[in-house]
């Protein structure tokens, strides 16, 4: 911005003033109507009803009428001399005000001069002149002017380190030099932008223009952004160290959109962001080093919309999201680290919605949801890793609904589900590796509701359900691998109900059900295999109640049944294999009342019946095949009451042999 503009702002600054006549004549006319108010406000409050007359008047009452008069003459000359003294004021304030513009332009055009000369050490000089005019400016629009200059100048073309040519000593010298008056430009920004606003040099609140400013290093620290509109659109960080540790971003909007991280290292540690919008959005995140570790989100919206993550390093640990809203929307990680972890999400709206994963490691490792939302909603999991090993779930909504998994690893790993909700309703798992290892589910709820299995790995070996509820509700299961083996069931609820296993594989191999309830109720076996082996049912229920078994195999080959409470109360067995081979029945009670056994292979081959209560009362065997082959019974009651069919094989004994004791079987069967 030029000297002539600077004269044109000037001119339209110029004193308007009334004409003197018109001013004295609405000051007479404001004088008359105040003193009317306050003597009809004092009439008012005497109480008087009316004048007496006076048809002669004393000498001392015409006195009065002498003095009377010459006070309102007095009167009204000194308003006359306040309206004059007031303009002369204006007059000689305009004027001061214009000799320190003419100064300060004067001034100007001398550090607009200095910073365009060859010299760097002239040019240095020109950035601090330019710097105390900002100070010394005697309007707001001029502080602005000189501000709007220092940018301008880092908005100048700009040549980085990386393409400097090779072995030229008089280009990096030159280089060298330029580098330093563009640093000392951001520092003194950082400087003013760090005073308090009540402070007469801060520049708070003002506009700052990076716009495509090359950034090889600078110094933010501290810096507070309160107000006005910072930008940063399409800048490049390209190498250096950019410092916005314990920055402020507490007001205004400030802009990263578009902006190229290729190397260096840009620090917000520290930062607070409790107002205001910070926007990343349509960044591009491809070989620097951000950190935003330990970072306050506590009111502001910064958003990470569109961005692209495709190398170096972007981390987030030990950051406190208690507010406000940060988005990485539509985002992109196709390479690279995002870290998270340690990270306290316990209020606000943290949204990766239809982000995709294609490659890189995100790691939210030991963070801890307590509070507010993230979601992932409509995410791809194509490629690369996510962790949640060691996180906690204690009041957070985390949300995967309608989540895509094509492939990569999703490992939660160790996690801790005490409250709050974790939901992957209507989730696809075509080709990824999600674990739960080792997890713990004490509380909460986690939704894998209508989820679909179609490929891929789904493991909670070795995780603890000790309460909460986790839902597997009218999910689907056609060929993934699902694994709980080993996994300890002692508490909360988990439900497979109206799930349909039709390929694919799940294991609770090894597992203990020692107090859940774990309902498969109305589910259906079609195709697949479901494997119960060496399971431990101690305690607590697990339902097959109403459930379909159609196809594929569902084995409890050497189950250990000592205590639970395990139905198949009218379960169908049309198809399929179901196998309880050298099961072992020592507790608890297994019912299969009223199932109805028309087709498939159902086998307690080998199995031991030494203490269970099994009830097959009502159940119809009209086909297929259900063998007791080489079953031993020897302290259950092993009821078939009102079963009606042929007797299974194996069950009757042969040639007249006494029954063993604890068997019933339909008169029909014995004889």
């Amino acid at each position: 911005m030029g000297v002539p503009t600077l004269r044109r702002r000037a001119e339209r600054r110029g004193l308007r003033l009334w004409p003197v006549g018109r001013v004295l004549a609405l000051t007479f006319a404001a004088a008359v109507l105040v003193a009317a108010a306050v003597f009809y406000t004092g009439w008012d409050l005497l109480g008087a009803r009316g004048l007496k007359p006076e048809h002669r008047i004393d000498s001392k009452t015409l006195f009065d009428l002498v003095k009377l008069s010459f006070g309102v003459v007095a009167g009204a000359g000194a308003l006359v001399a306040l309206v004059v003294a007031y303009r002369r004021q204006r007059v000689d304030e305009d004027g001061a005000l214009r000799e320190a513009t003419r100064l300060h332009t004067e001034r100007f055009t001398t550090a607009v001069g200095q910073l365009g000369n060859d010299s760097a050490a002239v040019r240095l000089g020109g950035v601090h002149a330019l710097a105390g005019l900002a100070d010394d400016a005697p309007t707001r629009d001029l502080r602005q002017t000189c501000i709007d200059v220092l940018c301008a100048y880092l908005r100048l073309p700009y040549t980085a380190e990386a393409d400097l040519p090779a072995a030229d000593a008089e280009a990096r010298r030159t280089y060298l030099a330029l580098r330093e008056v563009r640093h000392t430009v951001i520092r003194l920004i950082r400087d003013h932008l760090s005073l308090p606003p009540e402070h007469p040099r801060s520049w708070q609140g003002h506009n700052f223009d990076f716009t495509e400013v090359t950034f090889d290093g600078g110094d933010f620290y501290g810096a507070v952004f309160s107000g006005g509109v910072v930008k940063f659109h399409r800048a490049t960080f390209a190498g250096g160290t950019v410092d916005f540790n314990g920055a402020t971003f507490s007001g205004g909007r400030v802009h990263f959109s578009e902006a190229t991280f290729s190397g260096g290292t840009v620090h917000f540690n520290g930062a607070t962001f409790s107002g205001g919008t910070v926007d990343f959005n349509e960044a591009t995140f491809s070989g620097s080093t951000v950190h935003f570790n330990e970072a306050t989100f506590s009111g502001s919206t910064v958003d990470f919309i569109q961005a692209t993550f495709a190398d170096g390093t972007v981390d987030f640990n030990g950051a406190t999201f208690s507010g406000g809203t940060v988005l990485f929307s539509e985002a992109t990680f196709s390479g690279g680290t995002v870290h998270f972890n340690g990270a306290t999400f316990s209020g606000g709206n943290v949204s990766f919605g239809e982000a995709t994963f294609s490659g890189g490691n995100v790691s939210f490792d030991t963070a801890q949801f307590s509070g507010g939302n993230v979601s992932f909603f409509e995410a791809a999991f194509a490629d690369g890793t996510i962790h949640f090993n060691g996180a906690t779930f204690s009041g957070s909504t985390v949300f995967f609904n309608e989540a895509t998994f094509s492939g990569g690893n999703v490992s939660f790993d160790t996690a801790q589900f005490s409250g709050g909700t974790v939901s992957f309703f209507e989730a696809a798992f075509s080709g990824s590796t999600i674990h739960f290892n080792g997890a713990t589910f004490s509380g909460g709820t986690v939704h894998f509701d209508t989820a679909q299995f179609s490929g891929g790995t789904v493991s909670f070996v070795e995780a603890t359900f000790s309460g909460g509820t986790i839902l597997f509700s009218e999910a689907t299961f056609s060929g993934s691998t699902v694994h709980f083996d080993t996994a300890q069931f002692s508490g909360g609820m988990v439900h497979f109900s109206e799930a349909t296993f039709s390929g694919g594989t799940v294991h609770f191999s090894e597992a203990t059900f020692s107090g859940s309830t774990v309902h498969f109720s109305e589910a259906t076996f079609d195709g697949g295999a479901v494997f119960f082996g060496e399971a431990a049912f101690a305690g607590g229920t697990v339902f097959f109640s109403e459930a379909a078994f159609a196809g594929g195999t569902v084995s409890f080959d050497t189950a250990q049944f000592s205590g639970s409470g395990v139905s198949f109360i009218q379960a169908a067995f049309s198809g399929g294999n179901v196998s309880f081979g050298e099961a072992a029945f020592a507790g608890g009670t297994i019912l299969f009342s009223e199932a109805a056994f028309a087709g498939g292979t159902v086998s307690f081959d080998t199995a031991q019946f030494s203490g269970s209560g099994v009830s097959f009362i009502q159940a119809a065997f009209a086909d297929g095949t259900i063998h007791f082959n080489e079953a031993t019974f020897s302290g259950s009651t092993v009821d078939f009451t009102q079963a009606t069919g042929p007797a299974p094989p194996g069950l009757v004994p042969p040639g007249g042999a006494p029954q063993p004791t604890g068997l019933r079987l339909p008169s029909v069967w014995s004889t």
